[in-house]
């Protein structure tokens, strides 16, 4: 209630006052004995071995609620060089020692993508971080993998084709595998069985030669042709996927680990809000990811702040190596990642509270199916990003679900009549049908617009032209438009079906259907 006398012409305080500096007197919030040296938040003042503790007992327990990863299991760390990565890469390799008191049972092997043509590297900078990268590498003593980005241009396109979904350990089964683990490691000789080098000797293990000039001048167009620096991110994380997916399968990983720390979530989830991206945002800031079916990429690190990370690696020495990013010195305006990430940085200098609240949200999300499609078949999925495609050609609410609505009535009015003899690969020409005959008709442009989502639709329209992309995503393209218009192998009245292979189907093998040889045809 208003009182006789209030002042109303106070200005409020802008910013909260300073959290007090921790004194002499003051002791570890945890053990009341030691002299705190980090102070995490306003009134938590940890001393060295306390923070230890936690910071490692978040990792720990990461990994273990959801209990993902199964012992013996090959597993991927994605190590950028980066304080986050660096520090996850710190974890494993003490939670694998003899001294850790619960040992980490998988199997690591590291992966680091050279990015420096991406970013604008002369070939001198880019020779000396990989030198830095592999002293690192080297002192660590896992299997590791050093590509550089520019082996994008020579993939297959079964790099975008995945494989089948595998169902989700249940706790049973996680429970057995341990209990089957232990009993081997016990009739094998236990200590001796249990090195994380069992299936690959520490060193290097690259995919194959150095990138040749050829390659890195078609990245090089490829980023110079992009138009905002918004794209030219998204663009990068998606190839960078790609190439992290197949040095996982070539070498049998089944997990891959990020280094996305809670810092870096909260602010890829404000981002991915930005760019159209809602949609999948449990698949992006979750957990895990289970989008790739056979590879599985998880994110231990989700609990850390960035402040956390920083102060971990100062106390304990953890190696890193600096690279400059594609955004390195770009101005706070420059794209919607740099205008995100400084927004919650600098919220969160006046609100402590604003990167928690965000990255609590996030662990809100469930994958949950597009509704009518709980118990259905796997849907078409994006080109890029790999998530199912957000169309929804029975409501049309959205722009987006109009748009791909009216192409896709327009593409099915096509009456087999008009279209005549079928020229493209994989038709059959003289048997009546128009199997593949529209696919023939159409660009490239329409080929791969109609296969994104609508985010990566969005950064697409940056590329004047789709030519400089690699060539393993035009030919996943050309051969999902191939699959998707023939008329007897896919179903259009009644939605999205699985792929089947019939006998006027002449694709080569490994490129045709996705249901593969031997499987009957529909009308069968």
């Amino acid at each position: 209630m208003c009182q006789a006398g209030e002042h109303y012409a106070e200005p409020a305080p802008r910013e909260p006052p300073p959290a007090p500096r921790p004194g002499r007197a003051q002791k570890c919030v945890k053990c009341r004995e030691g002299l705190p040296v980090v102070v995490i938040r306003a009134g938590d003042a940890f001393c060295r071995d306390c923070f230890k503790a936690l910071y490692v007992h978040k990792f720990r327990a990461m990994l273990g609620k959801n209990r993902l990863i199964f012992p013996g299991e090959k597993v991927l760390l994605a190590w950028s060089g980066g304080p986050s990565s660096s520090s996850m890469v710190w974890q494993v390799l003490e939670g694998l020692s003899q001294d850790s008191a619960k040992r980490l049972r998988f199997v690591p092997g590291v992966v680091y993508v050279d990015e420096g043509a991406a970013c604008g590297q002369s070939p001198e900078d880019r020779a000396k971080t990989l030198a830095e990268v592999k002293s690192v590498l080297q002192n660590i003593g896992f299997p590791w993998h050093t590509v550089a980005l520019e082996e994008v241009f020579g993939l297959p396109p079964a790099v975008l084709q995945g494989s089948a979904q595998e169902p989700v350990g249940t706790e049973e089964a996680y429970k057995s595998a341990v209990d089957s683990f232990l009993q081997q490691q016990h009739v094998l000789g236990g200590e001796q069985t249990h090195q994380p080098h069992t299936q690959d000797s520490p060193g290097p293990c690259s995919l194959g030669r150095s990138p040749t000039a050829t390659q890195t001048a078609a990245l090089c167009r490829l980023f110079d042709s992009v138009r905002t620096l918004t794209a030219k991110e998204e663009l990068l994380q998606t190839l960078r996927t790609h190439l992290i997916l197949h040095v996982a399968r070539v070498h049998g990983y089944s997990k891959v680990m990020t280094g996305d720390s809670c810092t870096r979530l909260a602010i890829k989830l404000m981002t991915n809000l930005a760019l159209g991206r809602g949609a999948f945002l449990a698949w992006d800031t979750g957990f895990s990811d289970e989008r790739h079916g056979d590879v599985v990429v998880v994110r231990p690190m989700r609990d850390h702040t960035l402040k956390e990370v920083a102060f971990y690696n100062r106390l304990f020495a953890v190696p890193s190596v600096f690279t400059p990013a594609i955004d390195t010195k770009a101005p706070e305006k420059a794209s919607i990642h740099r205008l995100m990430e400084a927004f919650i940085l600098r919220l969160q200098t006046q609100f402590p509270s604003t990167i928690s609240t965000v990255y609590r949200t996030s662990e809100k999300l469930v994958k949950a199916p597009r509704e009518g499609c709980a118990a259905g078949p796997v849907g078409p999925r994006c080109l890029l990003c790999l998530c199912a495609l957000d169309v929804d050609t029975d409501d049309s609410a959205t722009a987006f679900g109009a748009q791909t609505s009216r192409l896709s009535q327009t593409l099915l009015s096509t009456p087999p009549a008009e279209a005549g003899t079928a020229t493209g690969p994989g038709c059959v020409a003289g048997e009546g049908q128009a199997c593949c005959r529209v696919a023939c008709k159409k660009g490239v442009q329409a080929q791969v617009m109609e296969q994104l989502c609508y985010g990566c639709r969005v950064n697409m329209k940056d590329l004047p032209s789709l030519d400089p992309l690699p060539p393993y995503i035009l030919a996943e393209a050309q051969l999902r438009s191939q699959r998707y218009w023939c008329p007897l192998c896919w179903k259009t009245p009644g939605g999205w079906e699985p792929f089947r292979v019939g006998s006027h189907c002449t694709l080569p093998q490994g490129l045709g259907h996705a249901g593969g040889p031997g499987v009957p045809d529909r009308g069968q």
